[in-house]
């Protein structure tokens, strides 16, 4: 994942940068060009050999030659000199919540404070509280902050995961003794963090399969090779579990690796009422000699479902939550499909802090095959993210008008508007009437109470002006915990004033959460499945919230933004 190493180290470049105190324009050039490349959907090689590279936003010909410099070398001089300017862990201590440039600094200045280990003992012994501008609640922060590190660590988030698993099944899927291949595990049942990925191939040849898989480009080291089963390290530390099987076992492998295993415990006890069991090889006789030629299933996952009496389960089902006695009655939901998605109604555009004008997003959204789109730029006080004034909201409603007289998209006037300590909002009711949609959104106050955040959240809900409450929870993965939130009160207010919730699609978001997605549901809330997207690239992140959405059981009927424009507003508040 070239894309992703380059981003890093400009991202590094910045970061050291900062601490030495150097030119802002400059930082913030490295950290818009590492945003960028995380959102170049090609490989850099190939945009590198077309002579493309300064092509992309905020890739100049210094930084353009950067690039080229690593494709060639595995490196960048400039950054290799800039690291000796520093200790060497100072930089790790960048990646922990709350610590910034200024603050690493301080603590090596101080305290010759160089890696998270040592940060984390002289937090546990309370000796960073008496420096220049720490408290007692400043190291409660950083300890919280290193365990989000580490579990970040043990965990990566959805999309990461299927950028691994997409380079290692690309490669993989069109060899000719491929004959079936997929993903399976947690990845397959779209859980919000992944631990390993898992790869299934059915093929009468696996030597070669696992002669291929160990050498990707993307594998770092072999953590095991046998004849049918192989694991391997890549560059960023993912592991990627390879199984080969026969093809008339590939359904019941499917099924087994897939899980969960809660899932599969009680899939087995069902068939052992029929006299049936169930393993990785197949459906069998219980009295009979378990070899896979008397398997009586196996080849496909639907085939045992049938002959256990139920209908297919999807994979995003398959927790153990009421899925199989659903199905045993013949009641599964039939879950939302990306498809069935009308409009994005929270993204952002260059007005704020977008990487793209209105009309570059709405024409990506077309693409998409979208109805309608919001722009939703920040609002006022959200300076940080330059936000809007009025006479940028003018300018911004202008532009739209003109462009929906000439589109074959409805672009929607939207703001995602900051709602304070209280609850209240930075823009007046009278601005905020003049928008076709408003999105609500707390980005300040994470750490207030159970009750302000709860009593924030319900004032936004009663707001008549506000159709969405944004990342309802905050959470933000390997960052920042959700805020804690009387879910029962929120949904009830959200339910009884027709104020729809987010689904937020980026995958570092994914926020409503499954669990919480599902209880707003059940609670009458009605939902939207949005992707608050800075990129033209990050429009595709919606396959992520929709997979929130399927294990929360939803239906499109369950998602505001299945409806078509004329449907979603005749449905909000008016």
């Amino acid at each position: 994942m070239l894309n992703k190493k380059v981003a890093d180290i400009f991202r590094n470049i910045a970061h050291i940068l900062e601490i030495k105190g150097d030119n802002p324009f400059k930082i913030r050039a490295y950290l818009k060009a590492a945003d960028s490349l995380e959102n170049v959907t090609e490989d850099l090689e190939d945009v590198e050999r077309e002579g493309r590279l300064a092509q992309i936003e905020g890739i100049g010909k210094d930084l353009a030659a950067k690039i080229s410099e690593f494709i060639g070398f595995d490196r960048i001089k400039y950054y290799d000199e800039l690291k000796k300017e520093v200790p060497g862990g100072l930089l790790d201590l960048l990646s922990i919540p709350g610590v910034g440039p200024k603050t690493a600094k301080l603590l090596y200045d101080k305290l010759k404070i160089a890696d998270i280990n040592t940060l984390e003992k002289y937090a546990r012994e309370g000796k960073l509280r008496n420096l220049e501008g720490l408290k007692e609640k400043t190291e409660e922060n950083i300890l919280r902050g290193i365990e989000l590190v580490k579990k970040g660590r043990e965990r990566m988030d959805l999309g990461t995961a299927f950028i691994t698993a997409d380079k290692f099944i690309s490669l993989l899927q069109d060899k000719p003794y491929v004959k079936k291949i997929s993903f399976a595990g947690s990845l397959r049942r779209m859980k919000d963090t992944v631990r390993d990925i898992d790869i299934l191939i059915s093929s009468a040849h696996p030597e070669k399969v696992i002669d291929d898989f160990t050498r990707v480009e993307e594998v770092k080291s072999i953590l095991n090779k046998g004849d049918t089963k192989s694991a391997v390290l890549t560059g960023d530390g993912v592991q990627v579990d390879l199984r080969v099987v026969p093809d008339n076992s590939f359904g019941a492998a499917l099924l087994y690796f897939s899980g969960s295993k809660a899932h599969n415990i009680k899939l087995r006890q069902l068939a052992q009422k029929k006299g049936l069991k169930i393993n990785e090889y197949g459906v069998f006789r219980a009295r009979s000699v378990e070899d896979r030629a008397k398997a009586i299933a196996g080849k496909t996952e639907n085939e045992i479902y049938k002959l256990l009496g139920m209908p297919f389960i999807e994979p995003e089902l398959r927790e153990d939550n009421g899925e199989l006695e659903a199905a045993l009655k013949n009641k599964l939901p039939v879950l939302i499909n990306s498809d069935d998605i009308k409009g994005d109604l929270h993204m952002h555009s260059l007005y704020s802090d977008g990487h793209y004008s209105i009309k570059d997003m709405a024409n990506a959204a077309l693409k998409k095959g979208y109805d309608y789109v919001a722009l939703t730029d920040h609002s006022i006080a959200l300076k940080v993210a330059n936000g809007l004034d009025l006479a940028a909201l003018k300018r911004k409603r202008l532009e739209i008008e003109k462009l929906n007289k000439g589109l074959k998209i409805r672009i929607l006037f939207g703001t995602e508007v900051e709602l304070d300590n209280d609850g209240n909002t930075d823009y007046s009711d009278k601005v905020l009437s003049e928008f076709d949609i408003v999105v609500g959104a707390i980005h300040s106050g994470f750490r207030q109470p159970k009750e302000k955040i709860t009593k924030r959240l319900i004032k936004a809900c009663r707001n008549r002006h506000i159709d969405i409450i944004a990342h309802p929870t905050g959470r933000l993965w390997g960052v920042r915990d959700a805020y804690e939130v009387d879910f029962g009160a929120f949904f009830k207010a959200a339910a009884d004033t027709g104020t729809f919730l987010e689904i937020n699609s980026f995958p570092t978001r994914l926020d409503l959460n499954d669990v919480n997605a599902r209880h707003a549901k059940e609670s009458g809330v009605k939902i939207a499945i949005s992707t608050d997207s800075h990129h033209i690239a990050q429009l595709d992140f919606i396959r992520f919230g929709v997979a929130v959405a399927r294990r929360a059981w939803m239906t499109k009927h369950d998602v505001a933004n299945t409806l078509s424009l004329k449907e979603l507003m005749r449905v909000k508040k008016k």
